[in-house]
C-alpha cells in the first residue's frame, strides 16, 4: 500500500504546489484595478502586451477564482473573492452587447466598449458559470438568476432557433454539428445542477441529449472520435470530415465520465474510457517526441491547419485530468500510469520554473514557440482548473489508501475487469 501511495503523493505535493504558483501569477500581474476585470494578454513575465479584454476568458477567471474561494481553504480569502465580484460587475455591465441584453460581446475594451461579436455560444456559456459560480460563494440572487437566464438562452439558441447567433445557413454549407456545442451544454448543465436538485431536475434531459450528442462523433465503426458530424450524426465528406483533436475528445471524456457516474451508469462509463480516453491517446500521442499533436486527419492525410503538429497547453490539462478521473472511476491502473505519463511531458515541457505559469505553445519537437503566458485563447482557467482538479482528485484516492481509514470502499473496477 505503501508503494502505490508514494507517487500519489508526491504528485498531489506537484500540483498543489504548482496550483499555488499558477495562481499568484495571475494575482499579481492580471488584476485591472481601475475598471475591473482581468488582462489576459500577458507575456512571460506578466507584462500586459494588449489590454483587450476577451469576454470568455473575462468568465473563466471569474468563475476561477471563485471555484478555488469556495473549494479550497488556502484560498478562501478576500483579495480572491473581490477581485472576482469586480470581474463579475464588468461583465454585468458590458458583456451584454447584441441584440440588446442578449448576446456577449468576443471582445472589449478595456473600459467596456464592445470591439466584436462572434457568432458562436462560447462567450455566453462562460458568462453563465461565472454568474452561477459568483452567487454560489456570494448568495446573491442577482447572479443565479443572470446565470440561468443566460442558461435558457443559449440552450434556445442550440436546440430551437439559432437566428440569434447572426449565422445564416447557406446553402453550400453543410448541417454541421462541432462537438464543442454539446459538451459546452453538458458542461453547463452539470455546473447549474451540482448540490441543486431543481435546477439538476430541469436540466437532466438536456444533459442526457448532450451525452448522445457527443457519442454520436464516434465514427468508422468505434476506431475514431470525429470533431465534426452532421446533424444526424453521419460522418462529413472532405477536411472538415476528418478533422480530429485528441485534446478536445479527451475533454469530453472526463465530461461524459461525470455523466456516467451521475446516472450509475457502468456500462458508459466503461465505453467512455474506451472511445474517449484511450482512443485518441493512442491516435493523438506522438511516438516521436512526446505530448499529444494539435490536430490530426483521420486518413493520415495532411492536416490543413497550420499549427497542426503543435503540442498547446489545454489538450494536456485536459488529458490529465481525463487519466486521473478515469483511474478514480475505474481503478484501471493503466489510467493511472497515462496519468503520470501525460503529467511527467506537461510540467517538463510547458511549466516556467523562471516567471510561472505555462508557456501555451510548443513546437512539435516540445520547444516554446510563443513565450507568452495568455492572449486571446488562453487566460486563467485550463491550467489552474486542471491543477484543481487533479489536487482534489489525487486527496481522494489518498484517502482511500490511509492507514487510519478503516475500511474505506475500494476503488470500483471497469464491468469487464478480471
Amino acid at each position: 500500500m505503501e508503494k502505490e501511495r508514494e507517487p500519489l503523493q508526491a504528485w498531489k505535493e506537484r500540483v498543489e504546489q504548482e496550483l499555488d504558483r499558477v495562481v499568484a501569477f495571475w494575482m499579481e500581474h492580471s488584476h485591472d484595478r481601475e475598471h475591473g476585470g482581468f488582462f489576459t494578454c500577458l507575456g512571460r513575465d506578466g507584462q500586459v502586451y494588449d489590454d483587450l479584454k476577451y469576454v470568455w476568458l473575462q468568465g473563466r477567471q471569474v468563475w476561477m477564482y471563485c471555484h478555488l474561494y469556495r473549494k479550497f481553504e488556502r484560498f478562501h480569502h478576500s483579495e480572491l473573492l473581490d477581485t472576482a465580484k469586480a470581474g463579475g460587475e464588468f461583465l454585468l455591465r458590458y458583456a451584454r452587447v447584441a441584440p440588446p441584453g442578449k448576446k456577449c460581446a468576443f471582445v472589449l475594451t478595456r473600459d467596456g466598449r464592445p470591439v466584436k461579436v462572434q457568432r458562436t455560444i462560447f462567450s455566453e456559456c462562460f458568462y453563465t458559470m461565472a454568474m452561477n459560480e459568483l452567487w454560489r460563494v456570494t448568495g446573491e440572487a442577482r447572479y443565479q438568476s443572470e446565470a440561468v437566464e443566460m442558461m435558457d438562452q443559449i440552450v434556445h439558441w442550440v436546440r430551437e432557433d439559432p437566428e440569434g447567433l447572426g449565422r445564416p445557413q447557406l446553402p453550400g454549407a453543410p448541417a454541421t454539428e462541432p462537438m464543442a456545442v454539446p459538451m459546452m451544454l453538458l458542461y453547463l448543465a452539470q455546473q447549474l445542477g451540482e448540490n441543486e436538485d431543481e435546477l439538476a431536475s430541469k436540466y437532466e434531459e438536456l444533459g442526457d441529449w448532450c451525452a448522445q450528442r457527443i457519442l454520436q462523433h464516434v465514427q468508422r465503426d468505434g476506431q475514431a472520435v470525429l470533431e465534426n458530424v452532421s446533424d444526424s450524426g453521419q460522418e462529413l465528406s472532405g477536411c472538415l470530415g476528418r478533422h480530429q483533436n485528441p485534446g478536445h475528445a479527451l475533454e469530453a471524456g472526463w465530461f461524459l465520465l461525470r455523466h456516467a457516474t451521475r446516472k450509475g451508469d457502468l456500462q458508459l462509463r466503461a465505453h467512455v474510457i474506451d472511445k474517449f480516453l484511450l482512443l485518441p491517446f493512442r491516435s493523438g500521442w506522438d511516438p516521436d517526441h512526446g505530448g499529444l499533436f494539435y490536430f490530426q486527419d483521420v486518413d493520415e492525410l495532411c492536416p490543413t491547419q497550420l499549427e497542426w503538429a503543435m503540442k498547446l497547453w489545454w489538450p494536456h490539462s485536459e488529458a490529465m485530468i481525463a487519466f486521473l478521473m478515469g483511474y478514480s472511476d475505474s481503478g484501471d491502473p493503466a489510467l493511472l500510469h497515462l496519468f503520470y505519463q501525460v503529467a511527467e511531458y506537461t510540467f517538463r515541457q510547458f511549466r516556467d520554473p523562471e516567471y510561472g505559469e505555462w508557456f501555451g505553445y510548443l513546437n512539435q519537437e516540445g520547444k516554446v514557440a510563443l513565450t507568452i503566458k495568455g492572449g486571446p485563447f488562453k487566460g486563467c482557467f485550463h491550467v489552474p482548473r486542471c491543477l484543481a482538479m487533479c489536487e482534489e482528485m489525487l486527496g481522494a484516492l489518498l484517502s482511500r489508501l490511509a492507514p487510519d481509514a478503516g475500511s474505506p470502499p475500494a476503488i470500483p473496477a471497469r464491468p469487464d475487469a478480471e
